[in-house]
């Protein structure tokens, strides 16, 4: 059966918003910090995406990840992403242009992140303030991440909208699993973090390579 697209929901990092640069520098100079190795940005590519802890383990060297040290780090890098969080990031082009079509169907938009959640609104408020999102979702104590459907089941919750009649858009594999085991479409955007390939595999079953190609994908699936 065809489903009827009653509401998007949206990652934040690499699908929404180009945090990248911003992200691997905060972290970088974490790293710096305790004369560890640093990385080129383009690498954190590879690390970003399940929360903030996650980040962490994959950037500190291997062996050396103990739970003492990744707290340490953590909150380190949470300090330092606080001084820098809005020197790179901006949203990517064509995303304004997308939000104002959504807006102007009346379409019921939301934001579910890894991000920390306080970051996640802080983002939110600063780069996409015109436009309303019926929930704002990052990483919280007590509620699962992403790839867990628990915060994109609530999500529809909120919206009073079935899973089944909601697009889930995302840049990585962690989006797609989320959309397939909340029961949504999973929508890949080649714009983000990580490659088509990967987001194939874990369930995407729409790729677009331009935001405002996001609206013929509702054609074809309402």
């Amino acid at each position: 059966m065809a489903m009827a697209t009653q509401a998007v929901i949206f990652d934040l990092d690499g699908t929404l918003l180009d945090t990248l640069e911003d992200i691997g520098c905060a972290m970088n100079r974490v790293l710096a910090c305790r004369g560890l190795p640093q990385y080129p940005l383009d690498r954190y590519r590879l690390f970003v995406g399940d929360g903030a802890e996650v980040l962490v383990r994959r950037a500190l060297p291997a062996g050396q990840a103990s739970q003492s040290l990744v707290g340490q780090c953590l909150a380190d890098f949470k300090a330092a992403y606080a001084e820098t969080w809005n020197v790179l990031t901006k949203p990517y082009p064509g995303i304004p242009e997308l939000l104002d079509a959504l807006k102007k169907k009346g379409m019921p938009m939301a934001i579910l992140s890894n991000k920390p959640d306080d970051f996640t609104v802080r983002c939110v408020e600063a780069y996409l303030p015109q436009w309303s999102f019926g929930a704002v979702l990052g990483e919280q104590p007590g509620r699962p991440r992403k790839p867990d459907s628990a915060g994109a089941l609530e999500i529809a919750r909120r919206l009073s909208v079935p899973p089944r009649d909601i697009v889930y858009v995302g840049d990585t594999a962690t989006d797609m699993q989320t959309a397939v085991a909340a029961g949504m479409m999973p929508v890949g955007v080649r714009w983000g973090f990580r490659p088509a390939e990967e987001m194939l595999a874990a369930g995407a079953q729409h790729l677009i390579e331009t935001p405002l190609e996001l609206l013929t994908v509702f054609k074809k699936v309402s």
